[in-house]
């Protein structure tokens, strides 16, 4: 199955699990195509100043792949700066927030799955 650009659904999130103003979201893959294995596969986008609050996960993972950008990332109470290339994995059971630290639109690319 092909998914065209312009067909992916957009969403945007108003202080997402407390966060700091908009989160614009890309579907990249339904949920239903997941088999009962996750949940979401989004391509995401956080002008500056903005951010995704602190949240724990349960009986599920996070993952994100950093595109773009300069992010302030706290991986389950450990702050730390991530940039283009870097990957981070939240675990059943831990918590985590990012926030775009830069200049210029935070991108990454967001993975749920079931543990």
């Amino acid at each position: 199955m092909i998914t065209r650009k312009a067909q992916l659904p957009e969403d945007v999130k108003v202080q997402m699990r407390g966060g700091d103003g908009e989160v614009h979201m890309k579907m990249l893959l339904d949920p239903e195509r997941f088999c009962g294995h996750g949940r979401l596969f989004n391509h995401m986008v956080l002008a500056p100043g903005c951010s995704i609050g602190y949240h724990e996960h349960q009986g599920e993972s996070e993952t994100f792949y950093i595109l773009t950008g300069e992010a302030r990332y706290n991986d389950n109470g450990t702050q730390v700066t991530l940039g283009p290339g870097y990957c981070a994995h939240t675990a059943s059971g831990q918590g985590h927030s990012i926030a775009n630290a830069g200049e210029t639109p935070l991108e990454f690319i967001a993975l749920i799955v079931n543990s």
